[in-house]
């Protein structure tokens, strides 16, 4: 019941900050916009620009105590693997807490970066590879929590190699000079959505009589078919462009 009411406190302190936001101009982040960020194919840029928004004073407070960008990355990486602890441990409302404080971390990390100008290749590097560790120490996490649950470890796998499609295809397309961010479940999605089933799963399934981990392994199906469309629609995409520029220089 605590973990419930701090849910229900956090989302009722999320839906106030939203009208101050909306009241306030609804102004767009430069930082985002620069990046072309969007988040569910752009019918969620207001949640993403109003999180940014809120995220503004910690990035200040960073960059003016000097917190840096790899301090970041490494406490995403730690609280990545706490968070997939505490699924594996059955303990899906703090490993929902630690995922949701390792989203966060990642988000800074490239703020930081830009706000101080710094940058660089091994930035990028570190940044992406540490993020597929999480996402593994993650959806580890369910595989071991379901144990003997074979429908349940097998959607713990499919969300995972899903995922990992979804990076690798983007990561192979940008290796040949096309960009492509497109589709349905990009990491920002999964990890949303992974949190709120940690944080909701108990109470839904209580109120429903339904056995633990029924949200979760709902969500993990959606992941895994959402996350598959995703890479074979960037699949599709990316080689069309690369034949369309193979045409284009042999004329």
């Amino acid at each position: 019941m605590i973990a419930l009411r701090i849910f229900l406190s956090v989302v009722a302190a999320a839906f106030g900050s939203m009208a101050v936001y909306g009241l306030g101009g609804r102004h767009r982040d430069a930082d985002a916009d620069g990046k072309k960020a969007q988040l569910m194919g752009g019918m969620g840029d207001f949640l993403l620009h109003w999180f940014m928004w809120l995220l503004r004073p910690v990035t200040e407070f960073s960059v003016r105590h000097g917190l840096t960008a790899d301090l970041y990355n490494w406490l995403g990486l730690a609280l990545g693997l706490a968070s997939g602890v505490f699924i594996a441990l059955g303990q899906l409302e703090n490993g929902g807490w630690a995922l949701a404080l390792s989203g966060i971390t990642d988000i800074l990390d490239g703020r930081v970066s830009r706000a101080t100008g710094k940058t660089s290749l091994y930035g990028d590097f570190i940044d992406s590879t540490l993020d597929r560790f999480i996402e593994v120490f993650i959806f580890l996490g369910f595989v071991v929590y379901f144990g003997d649950d074979a429908v349940g470890v097998l959607l713990s796998v499919a969300a995972l190699s899903g995922s990992l499609l979804v990076s690798y295809t983007r990561a192979r397309g940008e290796s040949l000079g096309v960009d492509c961010t497109g589709g349905l479940m990009q990491r920002a999605e999964r990890l949303v959505l992974v949190c709120l089933a940690c944080l909701s799963d108990r109470a839904l399934t209580k109120s429903a009589h339904r056995e633990p981990g029924t949200v979760v392994v709902w969500v993990l199906g959606l992941l895994a078919v959402t996350s598959f469309y995703t890479a074979v629609y960037r699949t599709i995409w990316i080689s069309n462009r690369l034949r369309e520029g193979e045409r284009h220089r042999a004329s």
